[in-house]
């Protein structure tokens, strides 16, 4: 008989969550009978199992194993197999481990749940290199290298929509308080604010349980549309609160007959939705590197500003991901259509917005609110880092109209051309690192080719008895 080796015992990461966290939670919430386990996939999609209460000490303890496959899902859910992580490795297992911080109650559920988010772990406790947050563990880390220190926040754009009866497209939700269904641009309009009570309120105490720092509500530029803020954080955890905010917004708008759309362009004629980045960089003291000098911009923040409008043309399929991304870019929409910067100008890919001087920072606008958040921030700290080794010079700021196109190399017109564009991304490659690299051009082309071989209603429409 021949000798096998047996699988080996995961090892445990050193980032994983303690079981002392683990235990506090358990005593302060005997009635959590049940806890959502969710891995953020390369899309930015929160995939996972419920387990039980009787469950979770073994999970904190030894981990629990998952299908490296579950990132190499597309969009729908369906196997990618070109992405190395499916049949061409037997669909193996590797190991998640909770993180640190993320164990939260959700208050929008009956009865209520626990939730707490995973990393995936090679059996021998390295990073498996597909996982959006290790692609951003790893710029944070270079980051580190050079004595720097990321601090961002996103903004978080979406729409709140419903199915009217007989519709077979959303519609603007009607408001919890008064059931009518908005109509007209309403920008920061206080009353749709207030109608749309009691759903806020349950939002604002979700959040506070979930230790989230959400800050302002404001109606945007279109019929049920909204905007909230976070507060700054050091770039991991604002990455990790964005996907937090998103999973808890469609569980509370679910609550109140409503559903938390995060298309980046949901209707033609109405305005899309951003997930603009605020960075800057600090040294290991805390000091802003981008703070104002003498009454004239940082040199690194000049810097990390070049780096960002030069990576944008080849970053583009990580901050405008699908199909539908790519319906969002127009002129004069507040989207950005050329990669340029400027000056308190929302016209622009790259703003820097008027402030305090020594809070100053870049605002990065080309990400749809569809993008991975962890993927954005890995490519924009990337972006920022390779322009102050350069001390690139990002030239004049755009004045006026910030969509009239400049002397920048033009953006990719397309989801196809984006693709394009990543494939030949040295920086990418290196942004992302050649596994996450390869994994999201396989699932991109995969999702581009259903994309293009679906006959549409509007194909009927226009061909069926026309041609």
């Amino acid at each position: 008989m021949r000798t096998i080796e047996a699988p080996a015992r995961p090892a445990a990461p050193q980032t994983r969550a303690s079981i002392g966290e683990l235990h506090d939670f358990l005593k302060a919430h005997p009635e959590i009978e049940a806890f959502d386990l969710i891995l953020i996939d390369p899309n930015g999609i929160p995939r996972g199992k419920t387990v039980r209460r009787h469950e979770i000490e073994g999970i904190y303890e030894t981990g629990r194993n998952l299908p490296g496959s579950i990132l190499g899902l597309d969009v729908t859910g369906e196997d990618v197999d070109e992405t190395g992580l499916v049949w061409s490795d037997g669909d193996a297992d590797r190991c998640a481990w909770p993180i640190p911080g993320t164990l939260a109650p959700a208050l929008w559920t009956d009865p209520p749940r626990g939730q707490f988010r995973v990393a995936l772990h090679e059996m021998d406790g390295r990073p498996v290199e597909a996982d959006p947050r290790h692609v951003l563990q790893r710029r944070i880390d270079a980051l580190a290298e050079k004595g720097y220190r990321a601090v961002a926040a996103f903004e978080l754009e979406f729409y709140l929509v419903d199915m009217a009866e007989g519709d077979s497209v959303p519609q603007p939700a009607r408001l919890p308080l008064t059931g009518a269904r908005p109509d007209g641009t309403h920008v920061y309009g206080i009353e749709e604010l207030d109608r749309l009570e009691p759903f806020s309120r349950d939002l604002y105490r979700a959040a506070a349980a979930q230790g989230l720092p959400v800050e302002t509500l404001i109606s945007e530029y279109a019929p049920g549309q909204f905007e909230l803020t976070l507060h700054h954080r050091d770039a991991m955890q604002a990455a990790e609160d964005l996907v937090a905010l998103k999973h808890l917004l469609r569980g509370v708008a679910r609550r109140h007959g409503m559903q938390a759309c995060f298309m980046a362009k949901p209707f033609a004629d109405r305005a899309g939705s951003g997930m603009h980045m605020h960075a800057s960089l600090c040294d290991m003291d805390g000091r802003n590197l981008f703070a104002d000098r003498d009454g004239l911009l940082a040199p690194p923040l000049l810097s990390a500003i070049g780096g960002l409008l030069d990576a944008l043309p080849e970053s583009m399929l990580v901050m405008a991901p699908h199909n539908n991304s790519w319906r969002r870019f127009s002129a004069q929409s507040y989207a950005p259509t050329t990669p340029n910067w400027g000056i308190n100008n929302r016209g622009v890919a790259v703003r820097v917005p008027a402030g305090a001087p020594g809070g100053r920072h870049l605002e990065q606008r080309m990400a749809g609110v569809d993008a991975n958040p962890f993927l954005v921030a890995a490519v924009t700290l990337a972006a920022m880092a390779r322009g102050i080794a350069a001390e690139r010079d990002p030239g004049l700021p755009a004045d006026g109209d910030g969509s009239a196109a400049g002397d920048a190399p033009p953006l990719p017109r397309n989801w196809t051309e984006a693709i394009e564009a990543a494939q030949g991304s040295s920086f990418l490659k290196d942004a992302l690192g050649e596994t996450m690299h390869r994994v999201l051009l396989a699932i991109k082309r995969s999702e581009a080719a259903r994309f293009a071989a679906y006959v549409s209603p509007l194909d009927y429409r226009l061909y069926l008895g026309t041609v």
